[in-house]
C-alpha cells in the first residue's frame, strides 16, 4: 500500500495550496482516508478526513470554513485545499489511510502513511 502526497509550498498568510494524495489500488479499499499535520516540535494533529465510499468529511475545528477535502474515486486520489491560510498552518502535512469505516482522530489509528509534505505560510 503506497501514499504519496504532493502540493507543499510556501505561500503568505491568506493565501491558498491544495494538496494531493495519490493512493495505490490496494489502498484504494481503504474506507476513510485523512490529512494529518505536524508542526515544529509539536505532536501529529487530525486536519481532515473523508469516508472514500460516501464522501462524507470531518474537519479539526481550527480548518472548518477554510480547508476542504475531497476524493477523485476515478484517480484514486484525495484533495485538501487549503484557503485563508495562517502561520499557524505551518507544517509536514500527511495523508493516511485507515481500514475501517469509521473516522478516527487519532494518528495511531490508521494503518497506513504517505511521506509528508512541507506548507509554509509566512506573514
Amino acid at each position: 500500500v503506497q501514499l504519496q502526497a504532493s502540493g507543499g509550498g510556501s505561500v503568505q498568510a491568506g493565501g491558498s495550496l491544495r494538496l494531493s494524495c495519490a493512493a495505490s489500488a490496494r489502498a484504494f479499499s481503504s474506507h476513510v482516508m485523512a490529512w494529518f499535520r505536524q508542526a515544529p516540535g509539536k505532536e501529529r494533529e487530525f486536519v481532515a478526513a473523508i469516508r472514500w465510499g460516501s464522501g462524507r468529511t470531518y474537519y479539526a475545528e481550527s480548518v472548518k470554513g477554510r480547508f476542504t477535502t475531497s476524493r477523485d474515486r476515478a484517480e484514486n486520489t484525495v484533495y485538501l485545499q487549503m484557503d485563508n491560510l495562517t502561520p499557524d498552518d505551518t507544517g509536514v502535512y500527511y495523508c493516511a489511510a485507515r481500514k475501517s469505516p469509521f473516522c478516527a482522530q487519532t494518528a495511531l489509528m490508521y494503518d497506513y502513511w504517505g511521506r509528508g509534505t512541507l506548507v509554509t505560510v509566512s506573514s
